[in-house]
């Protein structure tokens, strides 16, 4: 049986990954809503319409490489080219997402919007060096298979 951390996480994922998807189909009511009580929502309805639209489909693509990848470390084959192919993904995704994000600040100026920035910059970084790393594994790992 697989450990109870690693079960966790999957449901974790699972939740996340609908839950976004949820959150995505629900945003311009959920804007408009939360507009009436905040005036920067209800004055910039249309663009955060756009720019939290695009960041939750980049988020839950996001999601969606980390679910693919969860699969093969429950399957006890971590180190495969689909997993260094999903973390290019992901940080071309947190790239993304950090672009949006920018996009923002020409709204409105905010703390949050510059560290949210930062966090997907590092995030996409952290992928695509992990994706190297993974990338070397998976050739060792083809090269020991062949020794054998």
């Amino acid at each position: 049986m697989k450990d109870k951390l690693t079960l966790f996480t999957k449901f974790l994922l699972d939740v996340m990954f609908y839950a976004g998807i949820v959150v995505i189909l629900t945003l311009p009511l959920s804007i408009k809503f939360y507009g009436r009580y905040n005036s920067y929502f209800a004055d910039n309805y249309y663009s955060l319409c756009v720019i939290l639209f695009l960041s939750g489909i980049f988020a839950i693509l996001i999601i969606r490489q980390l679910r693919k990848m969860f699969s093969t470390v429950i399957a006890d084959d971590c180190f495969i080219r689909e997993n260094v192919t999903s973390l290019e993904r992901m940080s071309i995704h947190s790239f993304f997402i950090a672009v949006i994000t920018a996009c923002r600040l020409f709204i409105y100026l905010s703390p949050s919007v510059l560290i949210v920035i930062l966090v997907f910059v590092i995030a996409g970084l952290f992928s695509k060096v992990l994706a190297g790393v993974f990338d070397k594994a998976v050739t060792y790992k083809q090269e020991n298979d062949l020794t054998i």
